[in-house]
């Protein structure tokens, strides 16, 4: 009889154990989160808050599919709002290496320019975080996004938004670059030190000397090395290599400055980053074929100050 009584006590005690472990397992997994978010928009859309996600899909495409199909629908939590809102289409997408295109219809033109940097920071921040997709470009009816100003946005990773951009959108924040451009006679390089360039804190450095290139030298006695009308598609860091990627006026041939003088140019610039080794340029993001004669668009170039030359080598005197 006492070992019945105690037998009994021993599995009201054990089964007292079992529903213990279950409730801390299940208290447990209330605390873990998940390897993975789907940003959403805050019910106000002034920032984007992480909500965590257990996707179904463990392939690269069939997440990338997944996560785009869950930006574009509404959140379970009525305190959410989807980042690409009603009327806004992805029509389809390419995964380039480690570049992911989205291509969206004409419709994503119509959001706000508050809206739209925050679709777009929701978008980056959640497809980067798939396994083989590093950065992301957007295309609007088949033409790269631009932004208000009509400069193309290029390609952007989770370097390329602060930590909360719908507070902090126009932050402005202040550097100092280092540029190289061509001398006048076009056969060396004119390094210029540009003060007090102030940018957008969602800019990458590597887009703001890209973009600082385009517009030209403030130096008395140089003058821009890249073709005119040349526009920047995109530009992206991947493992201490650049890629910049030109739109076709890049081909356009001035044989006034030397071809060696004009990759030089970009890519001494871009090396003054201490993020980045190596460059490699394209056109439309073909790396096929040579720029003029000997500069294959598929190399990885190095930083070269062999063409570099001083003012005083010029002729002329820098301006105060």
């Amino acid at each position: 009889m006492k070992g019945q009584i105690m037998d009994k006590k021993i599995i009201v005690l054990l089964s007292g154990c079992i529903l213990a472990v279950f409730l801390l397992a299940g208290c447990g997994n209330d605390e873990v989160s998940s390897e993975y978010n789907i940003e959403y928009l805050n019910k106000d859309k002034t920032k984007i808050v992480d909500v965590p996600y257990e996707p179904e899909a463990s392939d690269t495409d069939g997440m990338i599919k997944e996560f785009l199909a869950k930006l574009s629908s509404d959140s379970d939590n009525v305190e959410y709002r989807k980042p690409i809102p009603n009327g806004v289409e992805v029509t389809d997408y390419s995964l380039d290496g480690v570049m992911l295109s989205i291509h969206f219809d004409a419709d994503y033109s119509s959001m706000t320019e508050v809206e739209e940097v925050l679709c777009r920071a929701a978008v980056v921040l959640t497809m980067t975080q798939i396994s083989g997709v590093d950065c992301v470009s957007f295309y609007v009816a088949d033409a790269p996004l631009t932004d208000i100003r009509g400069n193309i946005v290029g390609s952007m990773n989770q370097d390329s938004f602060i930590e909360n951009p719908g507070e902090q959108i126009n932050s402005i924040q202040c550097t100092t670059l280092k540029l190289y451009f061509a001398n006048e006679t076009g056969d060396g390089l004119v390094e210029e030190t540009r003060s007090d360039v102030y940018y957008s804190s969602n800019v990458s450095m590597e887009k703001l000397i890209m973009e600082q290139l385009l517009e030209g030298p403030q130096t008395e006695g140089a003058k821009s090395a890249i073709p005119a009308g040349t526009k920047l598609i995109n530009v992206s860091v991947v493992d201490g290599v650049c890629y910049v990627s030109l739109d076709e006026n890049f081909k356009n041939q001035d044989y006034q400055v030397n071809e060696a003088v004009v990759i030089y140019s970009i890519v001494d610039s871009l090396t003054e980053l201490s993020t980045i080794s190596k460059v490699q340029i394209s056109v439309n993001g073909d790396t096929s074929g040579t720029y003029r004669d000997n500069f294959k668009l598929s190399d990885m170039y190095d930083r070269n100050l062999d063409y570099v030359v001083s003012l005083e080598e010029t002729g002329v005197t820098e301006e105060e």
